[in-house]
């Protein structure tokens, strides 16, 4: 039987930054002009880049050729495929500046890591290396490294093991992680570094970072531009994590009537900054409107202007008179005696660099804001504000749609949705093919009943979809029905969840999966672990104490859970450490969830369901290995354990049996046995390393480039340095460094 093998590339990482889609795509339009010419040369790109619709909206042919000219390319040369990938993302990266990331909202979020022109801002790096060294340098594990040198790269190396980012993470949105999920090693090994970036990157996308073209390698290798866009990205949401009604009600007196009260909640934090800061402006009697952090502020007035009427007790008189330059110096030697951080430098503000002046109005901001403390308005703005519940949810749906990747950045899904065009790209992303864009219209949109339009599209497709969408018309969510469009989310989210485990290598066999088969899934994987925790629903009021989702998450994989960190559950302090770890544990895994704690301690059946599925989703990716069916007595949780009699009794079970095995790991084993005996002498004895291929012979061929379990504790030092080493377009070039190892017998697992 022949298996799938989708387009691959020798440059791995290449290959990460685009789906198997796209690679398909790509590979037939350049397979179509080599077929017709021979050869393809970079002349040719132009004409068959400006067909694609990343660039057809955006760039001319002629702006293409323009732009591969700058970058170097001699436009006769002969390109191969990778090469052409290459010029790919260096025009998608043009295409993301053009497009203009300050007209997005939070358009430092969408700036693009994809481009292969790698500069970084020194002035930049600077910055975040002193924010680094002032809020982590007490750190009881990251003393031993801080301070960091800005004119050295102790910062990127330091980041390779993915504590730090961890840790910044934890200072920005504080108990994001639980620190007892991170792994806090002097030396980690690779394994250890792998699990801390996948909770750092999991993590990230929790508190609103754009990482959709970051990978765990990108953080191993340190990569300069990929992890100064990730820490640069943490510290914004860090520093602007004030500027919205709820945490500083006073904002409320930047608006004069509840209608503006509506577009302030609707505004992403930087503008909300703009506008408190011209807000203030217009008191000082500054005449010009502050529309950047860039060109806007590199004259120096409007921060001298802000500063005086913010603290007029430091205010020096010389400041609007001397030049620009000089003015750039008073401006921060003023903001210094306010007890400001300094971002950034007298030149980052003549140079107008729009990062470290946004970093530095908003620390200007969080330092003295001059807003007023009338009662009356603030009581005000808390009722503008939702309850706990929607604002929870709220969250979480904002947070899944930013993570689809979808071109808009989403700041208040209330008010973000109600144009119907944040909901049509989701819907794009969901159901691929499903919008009709020529009916569809582009933000911004000052018809209203083109909104209709579009939300009518929304609710037609919703439909086609079979959500349940009874007696709802388009215009309730241009209304900005809260009620209505939290529930059309959720049915569209568990319509993403549900197909990802349907089309998941074909293991539902077509099947349409539901709710029952992901709760019978996840019982019987604790079951057949010889443990007898079960949940009923997913509103089981016994799931508040977390051993079941703990179990579940070491049946799936032993090693992630550290039973020591697990309490009973029985007090409410108790299930918050366990919800707290569970949360982490499933993001170190390498789970893409948006709960909070508190919606396990409560029994939330929704986020529990987007949980489970997102644990099964994980688990149902990874080969089947019959040793790992029972668990080590280590791994004895505080829940009782059945008889060992009937450990391993049920698989999947029921209808979830169909979710069976790939059905190319046969395949997968004969070719590997067929390489073994076609490598040196052909024995599989251990004197020949060849133990390395009996310990992942069953595992499918897209898992052989890069196997992602440790070693056993005990084999560490023989073995960690070569584990991964099975290729089979490599015939084994590192088993060479086994040969003479004695092994443990517990690593022969075939």
């Amino acid at each position: 039987m022949s298996s799938y093998t989708g387009v691959l590339i020798s440059d791995q990482l290449l290959q990460s930054q685009f789906t198997q889609v796209e690679l398909r795509s790509l590979h037939s339009k350049f397979t179509s002009v080599k077929n017709q010419n021979g050869i393809v040369t970079a002349g040719d790109l132009p004409a068959l880049m400006v067909t694609s619709k990343a660039f057809k909206e955006t760039h001319t042919e002629e702006e293409i050729r323009n732009i591969l000219s700058g970058l170097g390319s001699n436009l006769s040369a002969e390109i191969d495929f990778e090469s052409f990938l290459k010029a790919y993302l260096n025009l998608q990266g043009q295409t993301t500046s053009k497009s203009g990331g300050a007209k997005n909202s939070w358009s430092f979020l969408k700036a693009s890591t994809t481009t292969l022109l790698h500069t970084i801002s020194e002035s930049e790096k600077a910055s975040y290396v002193a924010h680094i060294n002032s809020y982590l340098g007490d750190d009881p594990f990251l003393q031993q490294f801080l301070p960091l040198d800005p004119a050295t790269n102790d910062l990127f190396n330091l980041a390779k093991d993915g504590v730090l980012l961890c840790k910044l993470i934890n200072v920005a949105v504080p108990g994001t992680i639980d620190e007892r999920a991170i792994n806090t090693k002097r030396v980690l090994n690779p394994w250890e570094r792998n699990e801390n970036h996948t909770l750092c990157l999991n993590s990230a996308k929790a508190i609103g970072c754009t990482v959709v073209n970051i990978g765990t390698q990108d953080l191993v290798e340190g990569r300069p531009h990929l992890v100064l866009g990730l820490i640069s990205q943490i510290i914004k949401i860090q520093l602007l994590a004030d500027l919205n009604l709820k945490k500083t009600p006073q904002l409320v007196e930047l608006v004069d009537d509840s209608k503006d009260v509506e577009e302030l909640l609707s505004l992403p934090p930087e503008k909300v900054l703009l506008k408190w800061m011209n807000f203030l402006l217009q008191k000082a009697g500054y005449k010009k409107a502050v529309a950047n952090f860039s060109s806007d502020l590199k004259d120096g007035e409007a921060y001298a202007y802000l500063l005086n009427v913010l603290a007029p007790e430091h205010c020096n008189p010389a400041t609007l008179d001397a030049k620009p330059d000089e003015r750039a110096k008073l401006v921060l030697d003023h903001a210094e005696r306010m007890n400001c951080k300094r971002y950034l430098s007298p030149k980052d503000i003549l140079e107008g660099s729009s990062n470290l002046n946004l970093a530095f109005v908003a620390q200007i901001f969080h330092e003295r804001n001059g807003l007023t403390t009338d009662n009356k308005k603030i009581s005000f703005a808390e009722m503008m504000t939702d309850d706990v519940q929607t604002s929870r949810e709220e969250r979480c749906f904002r947070l899944w749609i930013n993570s689809l990747g979808i071109a808009t950045y989403v700041n208040n899904v209330f008010e973000d949705v109600r144009n119907g065009w944040i909901l049509l790209e989701v819907l794009d992303k969901v159901s691929p093919g499903s919008v009709n864009w020529k009916q569809a219209s582009r933000p911004p949109i000052k018809m209203p009943f083109r909104k209709v339009e579009n939300c009518n599209q929304v609710v037609r497709i919703g439909k086609q979809l079979k959500l349940s969408l009874v007696n709802v018309a388009g215009n309730d969510i241009v209304q900005g029905n809260k009620k209505l469009i939290l529930a059309f989310l959720w049915q569209l989210m568990r319509f993403n969840m549900l197909q990802l485990l349907k089309n998941l290598r074909s293991h539902s066999r077509g099947k349409e999966m539901t709710d029952a088969d992901i709760l019978k899934w996840a019982n019987n994987k604790v079951n057949s672990t010889g443990r007898t925790s079960r949940m009923e629903s997913f509103k089981d009021k016994s799931l508040s104490n977390g051993i079941f989702f703990l179990e579940l998450l070491s049946a799936v994989e032993p090693r992630v859970v550290n039973w020591n960190l697990v309490t009973k559950g029985e007090s409410a302090d108790e299930k918050k450490l366990n919800a707290t770890y569970i949360v982490s544990v499933a993001r170190k895994l390498g789970c893409s969830i948006f709960l909070l704690p508190e919606d396990i301690m409560e029994v939330n059946q929704k986020m529990l369901l987007t949980l489970t599925a997102s644990i099964m989703f994980w688990s149902l990716q990874q080969p089947v290995d019959g040793s790992e069916a029972s668990p080590s007595p280590a791994d004895v949780s505080p829940a009782t354990s059945i008889s060992s009699e009937d450990e391993g009794s049920t698989s999947l079970g029921g209808e979830i049996s169909n979710l069976s095995i790939d059905e190319t790991a046969s395949e997968v084993s004969s070719q590997l046995d067929n390489e073994v005996n076609s490598f040196g002498d052909g024995s599989r004895g251990e004197e020949t390393g060849c133990i390395a291929v009996k310990v992942v012979q069953k595992r499918t061929s897209a898992q052989l480039l890069k196997y992602e379990r440790p070693p056993p504790s005990d084999a560490d030092d023989v073995f960690s340095s070569c584990w991964r080493i099975v290729d089979l377009d490599t015939k084994f070039p590192l088993a060479g460094g086994l040969a003479g190892c004695k092994f443990p017998a517990e690593l022969d697992r075939s």
